[in-house]
């Protein structure tokens, strides 16, 4: 056999996968298009949202975390007092005094 007629098995199986989970979201978006359609959906956006959203599957009970938090959800939204709370007091502060005019006379 010449070496152009080799059958490359990675590339054949790479391109069944591909063409397997193209079938599947295929068919998981036509299933939610079916479902928004049937909820009679009050609009387009809605209905986009439904099948963009056709993939998440709702969380199980064992899915949930237990115990207590070590970290804050979100540990931008602490209530200690931040470098810029510090700086934006201090411009308030400053500012408070009489402006010097933008255009003297």
């Amino acid at each position: 056999m010449e070496e152009n007629s080799m059958v490359d098995f990675k590339a054949l199986e790479k391109e069944l996968q591909a063409a397997l989970a193209a079938d599947e979201k295929y068919k998981r978006e036509n299933a939610a298009k079916f479902r928004a359609v049937a909820q009679r959906v009050p609009s387009y956006e809605d209905f986009r949202g439904i099948v963009l959203a056709s993939h998440l599957k709702p969380l199980e009970r064992k899915d949930k975390m237990s115990g207590k938090r070590t970290a804050p959800w979100n540990c931008h939204a602490t209530r200690r007092k931040t470098f810029q709370e510090d700086v934006a007091v201090e411009v308030s502060e400053s500012s408070q005094s009489s402006p010097a005019p933008l255009f003297p006379s």
